[in-house]
């Protein structure tokens, strides 16, 4: 898709560009969203990488106030060797804070801290008109939990206020366990809830049979400094260095071939024994930060990443149920990622819930790709789930509608904060939010 790309470097000229009028418009973070969150042909996408500064930090409570275009990896990079560290990521560093709340992300210990929107103290969302309103959980509460999970479309937020929590080291205290089939990985993540503040599994969506669904679950707590080895205990906040690598150019096809990907699953999991190891925190959190352009891998046509979620109760049925059926459409599910979630957050718009979501990295199969999404939508709604707005690209309205209770709701309050309907994107037309 062709879009207008248009950067600001200060909070004053965007308000003033959007002061001046003109057509619609969405903000762009970094760029990390799967789909086309941040995408729109019939007007201007608002890059907010230029709004990266630091404004303050509160040392004794741990808020840090900054420009929405910051980064996660940013902070983390500075802050971390302070003792300080973010509550909650996804598995990317390459996010913006602004991006952060607008997908409500969540990362390893949503079970245990909840999605990113729990920790914003507050934030300023400038509206269409050149308004800038505060909103908090406190202030301007309906406002704020619309934009949080909200996808952009209630405005452009500029500055915010996040919470940052302690810590003594930059490495994890992971238990790994190799289950032999889907029910025994679901029960070793439900049962490490209780002592553990991270969990995920590696899940091979290759194996068939009695071994569908077999994994590596990885659970972990922060690491103190005391249980450190004597090598880095003096200096327990730096990870250890990576070899940075990089995917230079993307293939005419697709090198994920259905032969070499379950060799990999297979040595995948036999490496990795059941017992505990020491794991850094970009290791654990962001494995494939170090190899850029790791999407090339896929070829020119690509992959899509269909992440969905089911609650317990149908969790066994419709994890099963999703990884058979892109296998009944020929399709190599090669990457899967299961995770437990916890209770829901407050935003209306917002994903986890308490469950289980799975992530897949299906190679694009070109026109069949519409009867594939059709296909896997119609395995969530009949488990009662949902897809994830950061990684969709396929989903129908009528699905999106089903899948999110308070999508009316949603729609009042950005009817008032936007009644002419500025804030759009390319994803919030395709599944109905706002027509188009």
């Amino acid at each position: 898709m062709l879009c207008r790309v248009r950067r600001y470097d200060s909070v004053a000229a965007l308000r003033g560009a959007l002061q001046a009028g003109g057509g619609p418009c969405i903000a762009r973070g970094l760029g990390r969203s799967y789909g086309d969150a941040a995408l729109l042909s019939h007007g201007v996408v608002l890059d907010q990488t230029g709004l990266n500064r630091l404004l303050d930090f509160e040392e004794a409570s741990g808020v840090l106030h900054c420009e929405a275009g910051v980064s996660l990896g940013e902070i983390i990079d500075l802050f971390r060797p302070r003792g300080w560290t973010l509550p909650t990521t996804p598995g990317t560093r390459f996010v913006t804070v602004g991006g952060a709340i607008a997908a409500d992300v969540h990362g390893k210990n949503h079970h245990v801290d909840g999605t990113f929107g729990r920790w914003v103290r507050g934030f300023s969302l400038l509206l269409a008109t050149g308004e800038v309103l505060t909103c908090s959980p406190e202030e301007n509460r309906e406002a704020f939990w619309a934009t949080v999970g909200g996808m952009g479309l209630t405005g452009v937020i500029v500055t915010a206020s996040v919470q940052l929590r302690r810590t003594e080291t930059a490495y994890l205290d992971v238990s790994l366990t190799r289950t032999a089939d889907l029910d025994a990985t679901l029960e070793d993540l439900a049962a490490g809830d209780a002592g553990h503040r991270y969990s995920v599994a590696w899940i091979d969506c290759l194996s068939r049979g009695r071994r569908l669904g077999r994994s590596v679950v990885m659970l972990g707590n922060d690491a103190e400094r005391d249980g450190l080895p004597p090598s880095i205990r003096g200096n327990p906040l730096r990870p250890r260095g990576r070899l940075s690598l990089s995917v230079p150019f993307s293939p005419p096809i697709n090198l994920i071939r259905p032969f070499s990907a379950r060799v990999f699953n297979a040595g995948y999991y036999a490496s990795h024994p059941t017992g505990r190891s020491l794991a850094d925190h970009e290791a654990f959190f962001y494995p494939l930060d170090n190899v850029a352009h790791w999407n090339r891998l896929y070829g020119r046509r690509g992959f899509i990443q269909y992440q969905a979620l089911f609650p317990a109760a149908t969790a066994e049925p419709g994890v099963r149920t999703l990884i058979e059926r892109v296998r009944t459409w020929g399709a190599l599910a090669s990457l899967g990622v299961l995770k437990r979630t916890g209770p829901a957050g407050m935003g209306f718009l917002s994903f986890p819930y308490e469950g289980y979501t799975l992530a897949l990295d299906i190679p694009n199969p070109g026109r069949r790709l519409p009867e594939l999404a059709r296909s896997l939508e119609e395995v969530v709604l009949r488990h009662a789930g949902r897809v994830y707005l950061a990684k969709d690209s396929t989903t129908s309205a009528e699905a999106f509608a089903a899948m999110y209770p308070q999508l009316d709701r949603f729609r009042t309050i950005k009817h008032r904060l936007d009644p002419e309907r500025r804030f759009t994107s390319a994803q919030a037309e395709r599944l109905g939010i706002i027509e188009p």
